[in-house]
């Protein structure tokens, strides 16, 4: 796919970084931007060398969601821009059903994905970053859902991410008043990971992001698979059950071999690309 709107990378440690790239439009959603993202994350999926992969903004904002100047032109319609594709790329899909859907199947991906907010997030934006599995924001970004001061429901999932990483009280407080919230305000929510400054952001990004992809690929695939299926079942027990059961199917494995032997040889364990779990 030729990308216009989108831009990545892969550096050698296997941390992948995305960019979403219309800086003229302050990285304004698109439809093409929708196939671009899922085309790309579709390829680092599938690529055995990426392990992490960091979603972020050019420039100095996230993304401010829908092109501002399109607005009045979805008036009357269904649906924002359909974008290029009846059929896009659809990685994540498969794991569970219920993932199986614009923006939840981040939530399938076997790699842990971190949203960089690099500036202002807005309308679909917020969704992006809530479905992401971490998230940081630069000191003073501006998050909005928008949707109420335009006359439309809670995007896009938000009603059902955002009171499990916030809260019920915090969620009606966002999605009701479609208010600027600044991520200070945010982290003390829940919905951060960490604030940064401007000047040490990306650094600080990056660094996490590093410590991400040392550690064994198969155990983050594995905890995140745990974590969502937990999320979504009331029973403790079988939470309990098959943790033990992947104990033993995982202690099988060279990762974990690798990992005894590097605590008992005191250094860093050096994990092989392409032991995520399925």
């Amino acid at each position: 796919m030729e990308l216009k709107v989108t831009r990545y990378e892969v550096d050698d440690a296997g941390v992948a970084t995305v960019w979403l790239h219309r800086p003229e439009r302050r990285n304004s959603w698109t439809g093409r931007m929708h196939d671009e993202f899922r085309w790309i994350c579709a390829q680092l999926e599938n690529d055995p060398m990426v392990r992490v992969i960091v979603l972020t903004g050019t420039g100095t904002t996230f993304c401010i969601g829908a092109d501002p100047k399109a607005l009045s032109g979805y008036v009357g319609r269904e649906h924002y821009d359909p974008g290029l594709s009846a059929e896009p790329a659809n990685p994540g899909y498969g794991v569970r059903p219920e993932f199986d859907s614009d923006l939840a199947w981040q939530l399938g991906l076997r790699k842990p994905m971190i949203a960089a907010v690099n500036g202002a997030c807005a309308g679909i934006a917020v969704a992006l970053a809530a479905f992401c599995d971490l998230r940081f924001a630069v000191a003073g970004a501006k998050f909005t859902t928008a949707a109420p001061k335009l006359g439309l429901p809670a995007e896009y999932g938000l009603s059902w991410i955002l009171p499990r990483l916030i809260g019920m009280t915090h969620t009606t407080d966002v999605l009701f008043t479609g208010r600027v919230v600044r991520a200070e305000e945010f982290d003390r929510m829940g919905f951060l990971n960490g604030v940064f400054p401007a000047e040490e952001f990306d650094a600080a990004v990056r660094t996490y992001a590093h410590r991400l992809a040392a550690v064994s690929p198969a155990s983050v695939t594995s905890a995140k698979r745990q974590i969502w299926a937990d999320a979504l079942s009331p029973d403790a027990r079988a939470a309990v059950e098959e943790s033990k059961r992947l104990i033993g199917t995982m202690m099988r494995e060279p990762d974990y071999k690798e990992g005894v032997a590097a605590f008992l040889g005191r250094r860093e364990p050096s994990f092989r690309p392409g032991r995520e779990q399925a």
